[in-house]
């Protein structure tokens, strides 16, 4: 055995190098999905210190019940990247992304979030898009002083987290409102219910703000029914829910359970049409929902029916460069990527400080999804739109103002 013990110390050593080989950040192009414990350095490689590339770090869904979001954002954030460093960069340095995937889980997006600080030491994070993960990410940033853009957490609290915490959308508060005014003044709704999941923290905010603003307009809320995120059976609620004799439902969840919700919800003879939130925005929507989903409504950042050339031109290249018509995360992860690249610009220098009070002077930024300017609490304020969900497409509807 004595013989044997160092043949098997440098086994064990060669066994211990190729695992952990196997576990850093996997190097690559511009483009391409990582799985969950691998990064994306796009574009610029791998960024030794002291070498010309100021790294930034995303974290986003890019598997599980959220993925659209994530790979969405990831490409709009990779076209503002492409469109810097074409331009000759920031002070002088090109621009470098790591990404990581959470899983669509908090405690993957806490991780990544840590890793980003303290082994790849990036200037910023971008993301999440889900308010369950950015709250999750935003306690690890504020600690470590690291500036932090959601470019579509929609709930309160997240930027609550602390003065390097910002985003580039609207707050729950603003969409709820949106929605409960909807169904009161354009669809003259008087009595709804409202659908839940109780484990998304921009589930339950959307439905508290809607249902105190709907009953302040002179409207009912039958019930309020909940499920859990990655439920596929929600017979039982929509029962309950059918039994009140609702004239629209609220259902603020995601795309992922609220088109198999709709498919559910015809089944057991609701006709009424759904509403709902910025997380229906994906094209997987139609795909799930089918023809149950159509007639719905739900708001959301921009409408890619908007006429402005600024838009029309985004839509147009990231057309090209990935095959489809962006989604609102698209847009908004282009958004939050260029704010931040302005706010590179800005600083005196790239130290955490410097960043984040170039970030907060962001004013009248001129965004695809709108016109960005944050107020004092580090939220964007700006306007929704209502869309109506049709044949495998939306359609713009309507506008409402802060």
């Amino acid at each position: 055995m004595r013989r044997l013990a160092p043949m098997l110390l440098a086994a064990l050593a060669v066994l211990a190098a190729a695992c952990e080989k196997k576990t850093q950040p996997a190097p690559s192009g511009e483009g391409g999905a990582q799985t969950a414990q691998q990064a994306q350095p796009a574009p610029g490689g791998e960024t030794p210190a002291g070498s010309d590339v100021i790294l930034l770090g995303q974290v986003g869904a890019l598997t599980g019940g959220q993925a659209t979001f994530g790979i969405s954002t990831r490409n709009g954030i990779e076209m503002a990247i492409k469109e810097a460093n074409a331009a000759g960069g920031v002070k002088g340095k090109k621009l470098a992304i790591r990404v990581y995937d959470n899983q669509s889980k908090p405690e993957e997006a806490a991780q990544a979030a840590t890793r980003l600080i303290t082994q790849d030491k990036v200037v910023l994070i971008l993301g999440d898009v889900a308010s369950s993960n950015s709250l999750a990410m935003a306690e690890k940033a504020q600690a470590a002083g690291v500036p932090m853009i959601t470019p579509s957490s929609t709930n309160t609290t997240v930027t609550q987290k602390g003065d390097f915490i910002f985003r580039v959308c609207f707050i729950d508060p603003f969409q709820g409102y949106v929605m409960a005014k909807f169904a009161r003044e354009n669809l003259k709704l008087g009595k709804v219910a409202v659908l839940q999941d109780n484990k998304s923290a921009y589930s339950i905010d959307l439905s508290d703000v809607f249902t105190r603003k709907f009953t302040e307009m002179g409207g009912k809320v039958a019930t309020t029914e909940s499920y859990s995120q990655g439920d596929t059976d929600y017979r039982a609620q929509l029962t309950a829910i059918r039994k009140t004799q609702p004239e629209g439902i609220y259902v603020p969840g995601y795309y992922s359970e609220v088109g198999i919700i709709a498919r559910q919800a015809r089944e057991v003879g609701l006709k009424v049409p759904l509403m709902g939130g910025d997380g229906w925005d994906s094209e997987k929507l139609f795909e799930l929902g089918g023809t149950a989903i159509q007639g719905s409504y739900f708001s959301n950042h921009y409408s890619p029916d908007n006429p402005d050339p600024r838009v029309q031109k985004f839509i147009s290249e990231y057309k090209a460069a990935y095959g489809g018509v962006p989604d609102a995360l698209a847009a908004l992860g282009y958004d939050a990527a260029r704010v931040a690249i302005e706010a590179l610009k800005r600083a005196k220098d790239l130290s955490g400080p410097a960043v984040r009070d170039a970030i907060a002077q962001t004013k009248d930024f001129p965004g695809v999804a709108g016109t960005i300017t944050l107020d004092d609490k580090r939220n964007a304020v700006k306007s929704a739109v209502v869309l109506k969900v049709g044949d495998g497409k939306t359609e713009y509807v309507t506008t409402v103002n802060p």
